[in-house]
């Protein structure tokens, strides 16, 4: 797979058994700059004895403006798919992450099910060890890309977390936040905030190389009240943008007091990011 690229100009993804290729076309030229890439991947194929299945070889067309050119590969015409999988996260057209919410929250609720049918003595330690194990990596894979941005989203992952603390023994008539602080659990909403800050501190820590470098940017120097790392804050007309994991995180950041956001080590700013959070 590692010379699959040879030669193509646009952007490729490579992965076992998935393979995606992909570019900005706003022109018609810049459709037949993918279209020649596209063709390229067809003799690389045959040399090397592989055939691509072309019932799963499909277009996704991203915004609004998109003027959905056809494609083809090798002679067979590809067909547009209202929604792709990279890694087991859809996206839509719109980038809307309304269905990988919901395959979560589906396969969470799954896993929740059967724990809650297979234990004998619901306990504490037990209740928390499995759903930390078996349930939290499904509300969390991938977090950063398809964090919900619309309530009814928010709510049903956090009814995921809620059934889950009502299966303790002797928690049963406490409200939510009460069980969640007996547990020494928090929301799923403020651990995604979580997920997100320590994802851009270690962005930042390590240094974020070529591809990278213009994802952050540091706000005006005359403008530093608070911490002294403030980031530059986008304006965008579609709302959707704004809810992108290098929009959002970047309020928050800037509201992260200085001792928070100029501790030396991701270490040290993940032992006292849990008290600042409280704050936001």
């Amino acid at each position: 797979m590692n010379n699959l690229g040879a030669g193509v100009a646009s952007t490729i993804s490579k992965f076992t058994g998935d393979t995606k290729l992909g570019g900005a076309v706003d022109s018609l030229k810049g459709q037949r700059a993918l279209q020649r890439d596209l063709s390229r991947l067809e003799p690389w194929a045959t040399i090397n004895g592989m055939k691509f299945i072309k019932s799963k070889c499909q277009i996704l067309h991203l915004g609004q403006t998109n003027a959905g050119h056809k494609y083809k590969l090798g002679e067979e015409w590809l067909e547009s798919s209202p929604a792709e999988s990279g890694l087991g996260v859809p996206a839509d057209s719109r980038l809307n992450p309304s269905q990988q919410r919901a395959l979560a929250a589906k396969r969470a609720n799954r896993i929740l099910r059967c724990i809650k049918h297979s234990l004998t003595s619901w306990s504490r330690e037990a209740i928390v060890l499995l759903y930390s194990a078996l349930v939290w990596p499904h509300l969390e894979y991938c977090a950063q890309f398809w964090a919900p941005q619309f309530k009814k989203d928010v709510k049903s992952l956090e009814c995921v977390q809620r059934r889950a603390t009502t299966l303790v023994e002797g928690l049963e008539g406490m409200a939510y936040e009460e069980r969640l602080r007996t547990l020494g659990l928090s929301s799923s909403e403020k651990r995604r905030l979580r997920g997100d800050l320590i994802a851009l501190c270690s962005f930042l820590r390590r240094g974020s190389g070529e591809r990278g470098a213009d994802l952050f940017s540091l706000g005006s120097r005359d403008r530093m009240h608070g911490n002294c790392s403030k980031l530059h804050q986008g304006r965008f007309r579609l709302d959707i943008r704004k809810y992108f994991f290098t929009e959002r995180v970047v309020r928050c950041w800037n509201r992260l007091p200085r001792e928070v956001v100029d501790d030396p080590s991701l270490s040290v700013f993940n032992r006292h990011l849990g008290n600042a959070l409280n704050t936001l």
